[in-house]
C-alpha cells in the first residue's frame, strides 16, 4: 500500500510545531525567563535549542522519511539483520500513550477554561472566587472526565477523517489561529501601562538576577527548556518526516519548525509580563499564573472577557496541536502493528486512550493516592515524571547514536538522507560534535533530571 503523503510543505511544518508547541511554551518558559535574568535566559535557550534541539529534531525526521514507516516500524526498515535497535520503537508508541495519558486531561483544563471566560462566568468574581475555580474542577471528577473525554473525540475524530483532509487541513487553520491570535493579544499587551517595565524585565539581560538563583542553574534550565519543548524522543516527529517528499532538506525543514515554536515561546513572555506589571502579580506562578491569576488580571479588565476568552482559545489551540499529532502518531502505529484501516486504529485507540486518561482525570479527586507525592502529588505528575524525565532524554539518545553509529544506520546514510533537497545541509564538520559531545549533553539532562527529582 502506497504511503500516505502530506498535501503541503506548509502543512508539515505547521504539524510538526503543532506537535513541539504545547502548554509548556506558554506558563514555563516565560516564569523560567523571569527568573533566570530575562533577555540572559533567552540567549542561553536559543544557543542550547540550536546546539540541541535542532540536531535531533533533523535526525528523527530523516529517520521517518528513509523508512517511510511510523515510528513502531521504522528501524527494522534501516537496521542492519540482527540489531535490536527497533526495540525501541515499541517504546516510542507507550510514551506516546503515556503523554497522552495525562495531556488529553491538561488540554480539557484549557478548553474548560474558554467555556468559563467566554461564558463571563469570572465576571464580577472576586480575586479568591476565581481561584476557587481551579479547585472546583479539579475536585469534579464530572468535569475532568467530561473536557478529557472532549479533547480526546476530537483529536480520534480529525485524525480518521485522513492524513490530508482531517489532520493537515484541521492542523493549518489551528495553528494560524493560533498565531494569528498570539500576535493580537501581545499588541494588546504592549498598550497597557505595565508593558514597558513587564517587557524590559523579560528582554533585557539581568546578569544579577541571573546569579541569585545560580548561573549553573540558569544554564540547565535553559538546556532542559530548550530540549522538552520540541516534544523529541517518542516518535513524534519520526511519524512527519515519513509522510513528506524528498525536495527540501531536513536540517532546513528542522530550522523552520524549531523557529515556529521558539516564536511561540518569546511571544507567549510578551502577553503575559506587560499583563503582570499593569496588575503587580508575581510573573514566577507557573501554572497557577494561568489558571488563577490571568483570569483575575481578565476580570477587571476592560474588555475583559473578549481577551480572556482570546487567550484560553490560543491554549486550547496550542494543547490540542500537539494531541492531534501524537494521536496521529498512535492511529498510524495500530495500523502498522496490524494491518487495519485508519478507522478501526482510531476507533479502537477513542476506547483506550479514554481509559488510559482515567487515572490522571481522576487522580485529582475519587482516585487521588499519597504514593505519588515523591512525583508530586498526583498521576499526572508521575505519568509527566516518567515521559520527561525518562522517555524523552533516552528516546532522543536512542535517535542520535543510531544516526551517528556505525553500529546503527550510520553516519553517511544519515547524512544522505538529512541532506536530500534544497535548504541547509548537516556539514561533516558537526560529525565529531555529534557522536562525542551531544550524547554526554543529553546523557547530562537525563542525570540532572534524575537528580533534581529525587536528590535535591
Amino acid at each position: 500500500m502506497k504511503r500516505e503523503q502530506l498535501g503541503s510543505r506548509l502543512g508539515f511544518i505547521l504539524l510538526s510545531a503543532g506537535c513541539a508547541i504545547g502548554i509548556g511554551n506558554v506558563w514555563k518558559f516565560p516564569y523560567m525567563a523571569g527568573q533566570g535574568g530575562g533577555g540572559a535566559f533567552v540567549l542561553f535557550y536559543l544557543l542550547f535549542l540550536i546546539i540541541l534541539g535542532l540536531p535531533i529534531m533533523c535526525m528523527e525526521f530523516s529517520v521517518g522519511r528513509a523508512s517511510q514507516k511510523s515510528p513502531v516500524r521504522a528501524y527494522q526498515a534501516l537496521e542492519k539483520p540482527g540489531q535490536k535497535w527497533h526495540i525501541h520503537g515499541y517504546i516510542t508508541l507507550i510514551g506516546c500513550y503515556l503523554l497522552m495519558m495525562f495531556y488529553t486531561t491538561v488540554a480539557g483544563w484549557m478548553l474548560h477554561y474558554f467555556y468559563l471566560t467566554a461564558t463571563g462566568r469570572f465576571q464580577g468574581l472576586d480575586p479568591e472566587a476565581v481561584g476557587n475555580e481551579f479547585g472546583n474542577m479539579l475536585a469534579s471528577p464530572a468535569t475532568m472526565v467530561f473536557w478529557m473525554v472532549v479533547v480526546t473525540c476530537i483529536g480520534i475524530f480529525v485524525c480518521i477523517r485522513g492524513l490530508q483532509s482531517g489532520l493537515e487541513r484541521i492542523t493549518k487553520i489551528m495553528m494560524l489561529a493560533l498565531l494569528a491570535i498570539m500576535v493580537i493579544l501581545a499588541v494588546n499587551s504592549f498598550l497597557m501601562p505595565g508593558a514597558k517595565e513587564g517587557l524590559s524585565f523579560y528582554l533585557l539581560p539581568d546578569w544579577g538576577r541571573m546569579k541569585q538563583i545560580g548561573v549553573i542553574n540558569t544554564l540547565v534550565g535553559a538546556m532542559n527548556q530548550a530540549f522538552f519543548t520540541l516534544s523529541l524522543g517518542v516518535g513524534a516527529m519520526a511519524i512527519f518526516g515519513s509522510y513528506i517528499g524528498k525536495d527540501y532538506s531536513l536540517m532546513g525543514e528542522s530550522f523552520r519548525v524549531v523557529l515556529l515554536d521558539t516564536f511561540v515561546a518569546i511571544t507567549s513572555g510578551l502577553i503575559i509580563f506587560p499583563a503582570c506589571f499593569t496588575y503587580g502579580v508575581d510573573q514566577a506562578q507557573g501554572p497557577s499564573l494561568i489558571f488563577i491569576t490571568l483570569p483575575n488580571i481578565f476580570a477587571n479588565m476592560f474588555m475583559g472577557r473578549f481577551w480572556g476568552s482570546l487567550f484560553f482559545l490560543f491554549m486550547s489551540f496550542a494543547a490540542l496541536s500537539t494531541v492531534l499529532a501524537v494521536f496521529e502518531n498512535i492511529i498510524c502505529c495500530g495500523m502498522e502493528l496490524t494491518g487495519c484501516s485508519r478507522r478501526r486504529s482510531g476507533l479502537v485507540n477513542l476506547v483506550l486512550i479514554i481509559l488510559l486518561s482515567l487515572p490522571c482525570a481522576l487522580g485529582y479527586n475519587i482516585w487521588s493516592w499519597d504514593g505519588f507525592a515523591i512525583f508530586g502529588g498526583t498521576a499526572l505528575d508521575f505519568e509527566d515524571f516518567l515521559v520527561s524525565n525518562i522517555l524523552l532524554p533516552l528516546g532522543s539518545l536512542v535517535y542520535l547514536l543510531f544516526c551517528v553509529s556505525r553500529y546503527g544506520w550510520g553516519w553517511s546514510n544519515f547524512k544522505a538522507e538529512a541532506n536530500t533537497g534544497k535548504g541547509l545541509k548537516v556539514q561533516d564538520w558537526m560529525r565529531f560534535y555529534l557522536t562525542w559531545i551531544l550524547p554526554i549533553i543529553v546523557l547530562f539532562i537525563f542525570g540532572f533530571g534524575i537528580y533534581d527529582k529525587f536528590f535535591q
